[in-house]
């Protein structure tokens, strides 16, 4: 849409448009006023009408009796003497409402209104409600609030309304409708304002009534107040234009945008509006998306003689950069300063804002430019637009440089600054700054927004900063702001991660006693870390806890427990949470019957574990390709290969493509017996499937070559795997150093050692007992010793298999003193010889008793 476009539309365009019936020209009358020409039928008399709208009349129509007439005059004077005096008597005032039923009241109060005070009138009314337990005639209300604004008692008016509409002033009604009250209190201040007596109160009434339904109760809906102000219309009755456009203004707020459009429409129909009414019209339809309807109307009122001001321009201005059309925003704001219209500081925001939604940071930085050139200070909203749009696109330097720009022009960053910076450091991952940006915010009150907390939260956790992440976590919760779901999971499997299972927990139950109890992933995750560590009781304590207190269970938290019991050795613990959760109606799936399966191959009990394997299947589940890596692991670790080769031909049949780590397990089977032609036969076909070999199958296979004597074999598979871009690790090398010591090539197993140290890779306990051990074999027990005390400088404790490896090489030796002092060495820290290196001791006894008796 181009904005010289406007120049050319024709009237039929115009007309055509929505909202934009031809406008009429202003009133005669300033303001809206009743029909000028009534009928003379149509006019009732004063008395006439009275009777119409309550005067006494006998069953059937009849007139009351003279002396009833007589009766009511005298009590016309009482009331008027009361009414009319300058301070209210509460006991004439009760003497005379026991006389007088609501509708007498009503009579003489419209005859005598304009001889009344209408600051006693409203104490009598309130006395007599509150005190007198009297009802008066809704019209009686209206009378008196008509009579009120005609002396400029509006408050007084507003808030007699206000107790009328909140029934908190007992008034008779027509109907007992509440839905109809706002239509009958109208009806009966229009009836009352266009009838035969005159009030001087204008159309103020009306500005009040409708502002009263706008406002104090808009909780009702705005139906209602649209309903008011048609009504009101219809009768050809208009608030006053500022009352209609607090009405147009309130519907554009509450996004009520079509009531707003029949709003305007309404009063476009009877009379021209004013600037005002233009510009909220104009922000209505670009605020609905309608902003070429918009542009048209804009036309219409430069047409109508009506100039547009800067709000005018600048609600145009926003639609058209909401929709992105920015050549069309710089066009109107041209326009709008050939108009002799100053662009205001909303202006430049808005083109800033349009601009950086786009990422064109630099025209948006000329727009800053000009507007500081034409003495527009920038203030934080406008700072806080460039600074947002900076952190999206991640420059958050940039960011960063405004933030000080606002403060060098004693602008001082607020809420929305700190939490856009450190929602944009956190992406860019710069923690530090975030969190003492936040911490900042603490310390000035300022009002931080749960997702602020949730990205430093979120950085901490990822940086392993748990501590600080649990600090602003407990923060939040403090603060009644509830950490979202998947936060709450990362941070308390951080916790569980590093060992802080006591801190995961206390935040579990801190989350449960403020009443924003985690959901079950959460819960989960800190079950599963107390199981990972063996803390099997406090996994169960939690869960009988989110069962009492409603926390939903699901089949990975029985798994979790389950898990934990397998791996500290309680089966049958495990099995009776399976019997649970059945009863729980929480179905075992797939991963319970593997963890179960997997326990009883680790307690050997391998007719149980098929029996369990076969009840899976019979319980309609499909066994997956874990399900037989545990099957396979499970006969491989029994030395039952032939039994696992069977189930990976099962899965094989199955059309499950089998992984690395079930070749693995078969690989390392094969290899530990010796079976090098069905490991190497296993490793070719990895390949053949695309299924690269890793460290581990790499390991089995050349330990496997060691020690059937294939060491040259071995070195090969080394030299394959780093040429296959692969690191051996301290298995590998320990697997061929094992090669070398069997053939006693220990300047080979040097030779190792030096590659490893220069690959960065340090021998273990394992390494360094096999080397032991070849060294021994050769007798060469002063390198064995050397080897012993490198393996303890180095802070790697030797177990009891490495001492029996040595006691047993200097018996052999006959080294019987070295052999005891090496005994008393291990006796002292706890550790026991083997049977073989016991018996050597045993029977290097007599020797060494011979020695002592030669000392």
């Amino acid at each position: 849409m181009d904005i010289r476009r406007f120049k050319n539309l024709n009237a039929a365009t115009v007309t055509n448009a929505v909202l934009l019936q031809p406008i009429k020209r202003p009133f005669t009358i300033s303001s809206s006023t009743a029909p000028q020409n009534l009928k003379p039928e149509n006019r009732k008399s004063s008395k006439l009408k009275l009777e119409d709208e309550g005067a006494p009349v006998k069953p059937g129509g009849a007139p009351i009796p003279v002396a009833f007439d007589q009766i009511l005059l005298n009590k016309k004077k009482w009331l008027s003497s009361i009414l009319s005096s300058p301070h209210l008597n509460t006991s004439k005032s009760k003497h005379l409402l026991n006389q007088l039923s609501p509708h007498h009241f009503d009579t003489i109060f419209l005859e005598i209104y304009h001889l009344i005070d209408p600051t006693i009138a409203l104490k009598f009314f309130y006395f007599a409600s509150t005190s007198a337990g009297f009802k008066f005639t809704l019209r009686s209300c209206c009378i008196l609030i008509h009579l009120l604004v005609s002396k400029n008692l509006d408050s007084a008016a507003r808030l007699l309304l206000i107790r009328l509409i909140d029934k908190k002033l007992p008034v008779i009604f027509n109907h007992n409708n509440d839905g109809s009250m706002h239509k009958e209190i109208t009806v009966v201040l229009a009836n009352l304002y266009l009838g035969p007596d005159k009030f001087n109160a204008g159309i103020r009434t009306f500005d009040i009534l409708v502002h009263v339904y706008a406002s104090q109760f808009n909780s009702l809906g705005f139906d209602v107040a649209l309903d008011v102000f048609r009504n009101l219309a219809s009768r050809g009755l208009f608030p006053s234009f500022k009352t209609s456009n607090f009405l147009l203004s309130s519907l554009v707020k509450a996004d009520e945008l079509e009531k707003s459009y029949e709003v305007f429409y309404i009063i476009s129909s009877a009379t021209l509006p004013d600037v005002y009414l233009f510009s909220t019209a104009i922000n209505a339809l670009c605020k609905g998306g309608r902003v070429n309807d918009a542009a048209v109307l804009f036309k219409k009122m430069e047409d109508v003689g009506i100039a547009p001001n800067v709000v005018t321009y600048n609600n145009l201005l926003h639609g058209l950069c909401k929709e992105g059309n920015l050549e069309e925003a710089f066009q109107l704001k041209e326009k709008m300063v050939n108009n002799g219209v100053n662009p205001s500081l909303v202006t430049y925001g808005v083109l800033i804002n349009g601009l950086m939604k786009l990422k064109k940071y630099d025209e948006a930085n000329f727009v800053l430019k000009e507007m500081s050139d034409n003495g527009h200070v920038p203030n934080e909203i406008v700072f806080n637009m460039l600074i947002d749009g900076y952190c999206k696109i991640g420059n958050v330097t940039k960011a960063l440089k405004l933030k000080d720009d606002m403060l060098s022009q004693g602008i001082s960053p607020n809420s929305v600054t700190f939490n856009t910076l450190i929602n944009g450091l956190c992406m860019d991952n710069q923690i530090d700054l975030a969190q003492q940006f936040l911490v900042e915010m603490v310390s000035k009150g300022l009002c931080i927004n749960p997702g602020t907390f949730g990205s430093v939260i979120h950085g901490l956790c990822k940086n392993s900063r748990l501590d600080s992440a649990l600090y602003f976590t407990r923060l939040m919760i403090s603060r009644n702001l509830r950490p979202n779901d998947g936060l709450l999971t990362t941070l308390i499997h951080g916790l569980c991660k590093n060992k802080k299972h006591s801190e995961a927990l206390k935040l579990w139950y801190m989350l449960l006693d403020v009443g924003i109890a985690a959901n079950t992933v959460t819960s989960n995750a800190l079950i599963c870390g107390l199981c990972e560590v063996g803390n099997i009781q406090e996994a169960i304590m939690l869960l009988k806890n989110m069962l009492n207190r409603g926390v939903g269970l699901d089949v990975v938290t029985y798994n979790a427990l389950i898990y934990g019991c397998c791996k500290e050795d309680k089966l049958e613990s495990g099995f009776n949470l399976k019997e649970d959760m059945i009863k729980q109606g929480i179905s075992p799936d797939i991963v319970t019957y593997n963890l179960l399966i997997h326990g009883l191959f680790n307690k050997g009990k391998l007719d149980e574990a098929v029996a369990l394997w076969h009840e899976c299947q019979r319980n309609g589940l499909v066994p997956n390709i874990y399900s037989y890596g545990v099957m396979i692991d499970g006969f491989c670790n029994a030395k039952k290969v032939e039994e696992a080769a069977g189930f990976f031909n099962m899965l094989l049949r199955h059309n499950i493509e089998p992984n690395s780590v079930v070749y693995n397990i078969l690989i390392k089977a094969y290899s530990r017996n010796g079976n090098m032609i069905e490991a190497l036969k296993l490793h070719n076909e990895m390949r053949s499937k695309g299924i690269s070999p890793t460290c581990p199958t790499y390991s089995s296979l050349i330990h496997g070559m060691s020690i059937t004597g294939h060491v040259d074999g071995s070195k090969h598979l080394l030299d394959e795997m780093k040429n296959e871009g692969l690191q051996p690790d301290v298995f590998c090398y320990t697997a061929l150093i094992g090669g070398y010591c069997v053939l006693g090539q220990m300047d080979e197993v040097r030779i190792v050692l030096q590659e490893m140290s220069s690959y960065n890779v340090r021998p273990n306990k394992i390494t360094y007992t096999v080397i032991i051990d070849g060294y021994c074999k050769l007798g060469r027990m002063k390198e064995a010793s050397e080897l012993l005390s490198e393996m303890i400088g180095k802070g790697i404790d030797p177990d009891s298999v490495t001492y029996s490896i040595l006691t047993n090489g200097f018996c052999k030796e006959g080294k019987v003193e070295e052999a005891f002092n090496l005994w008393d060495h291990m006796s002292h820290r706890g550790l026991k010889l083997d049977e073989v290196a016991h018996t050597s001791l045993v029977h290097c006894l007599p020797q060494a008793s011979e020695n002592a008796d030669q000392n």
